[in-house]
């Protein structure tokens, strides 16, 4: 017996996609005009895209405001339903990505939690506004099982490691996406999470599994390789089951792979950097995992026609430039 969460929802959650047989308007849907969502089964849409062979672009979170540069007056600071409402307009992103908790989950969690809550209550649902979070660093199994448990709690359909630098932390991050009847770490609670999933507390638990490892799984992991040591073990890394897309962490390789001159500047080391793109590359092709990347408009083509698959833009109208021309060239 199949247990997708996407064959038994509630009459109120179909009319938000479009795997219910109705149209929904592209504010509303998070890749709404495209044509393999039609059929979806799986009420993460990501998922639908990976197992469709679809190329998936998304960006940022609208930033909250209220930090500039130095010397510089803040910009205007942005309510949570003002962001709700900006991320709700643009209808092209197959995702919501979230840093906030990168440097700290419970310093960030009260924050993200408001954000979620503004989308919610804007129509929002995890089937058409996915949310994909970083959290801070793993250090250990305890670190990861608290504070993975906390923002799967919040509702987010994926999680991104960071910093990744061994095979023992990414083991740690996924055991603690699952609960213990699939073999996993995670608390038995299912905290706010199946509000914004719109699904009882019951199937919640029912698809709160991690994909691909469980087939109908709802929950994906993202991990990012962003130094010299994990560089160095990128292949045990991307050989752990269950790892959903790889990352090279690109801007963070590129300070790596940077020195200051004499004259003060930063010299790049280009390629080395790239280098270390492409090995990253390698591992996903290697262990056939899709491989993520932070494109801009100048090089998303050069990299979807390398092989990257999975893209997130910073929020504004570059990144939704850098949105439409990728799905334009991968014929969404």
């Amino acid at each position: 017996m199949t247990r997708r969460i996407g064959s038994a929802l509630p009459l109120a959650l179909c009319t938000l996609i479009a795997a219910c047989g109705g149209e929904s308007d592209s504010s509303q849907a998070v890749g709404s005009s495209s044509p393999e969502m039609t059929a979806t089964t799986h009420l993460n849409p990501l998922i639908t895209l990976h197992e469709t062979d679809q190329s998936l672009f998304g960006l940022y979170a609208p930033s909250p405001g209220g930090q500039g540069r130095p010397g510089a007056p803040p910009p205007p600071t942005k309510t949570p339903d003002e962001r709700a409402a900006e991320t709700l307009a643009y209808g092209m992103s197959d995702y919501v990505f979230d840093g906030s908790m990168e440097g700290g989950v419970e310093r960030g969690l009260p924050a993200f939690m408001d954000f979620r809550d503004a989308m919610l209550a804007a129509g929002a649902r995890a089937s058409t506004h996915p949310f994909v979070v970083k959290m801070a660093k793993i250090e250990s199994r305890e670190q990861a099982i608290r504070e993975v448990g906390m923002q799967l709690d919040a509702g987010a359909s994926g999680i991104m490691f960071v910093e990744v630098e061994s095979a023992e932390e990414v083991r740690w991050g996924l055991e603690a996406m699952r609960y213990a009847e699939h073999g996993g770490t995670r608390p038995e609670g299912v905290g706010s999470a199946p509000s914004y999933w719109g699904v009882s507390d019951d199937e919640y638990r029912d698809g709160a599994d991690l994909w691909p490892l469980d087939p109908d799984g709802e929950l994906i992991s993202w991990v990012i390789v962003e130094s010299h040591e994990g560089l160095a073990n990128v292949r045990e890394i991307a050989a752990v089951p269950g790892v959903g897309v790889l990352w090279p962490g690109a801007g963070t390789l590129r300070r790596l792979f940077s020195t200051v001159g004499d004259d003060g500047q930063r010299v790049l080391d280009e390629e080395g950097w790239e280098n270390a793109i492409q090995t990253v590359l390698a591992a996903c092709k290697e262990f056939d995992i899709p491989c993520g990347y932070p494109a801009n408009a100048s090089d998303i083509e050069m990299r979807m026609e390398q092989g990257f698959s999975v893209f997130v833009m910073g929020w504004g109208e570059r990144g939704f430039e850098t949105v439409e021309m990728g799905r334009q060239l991968a014929g969404r």
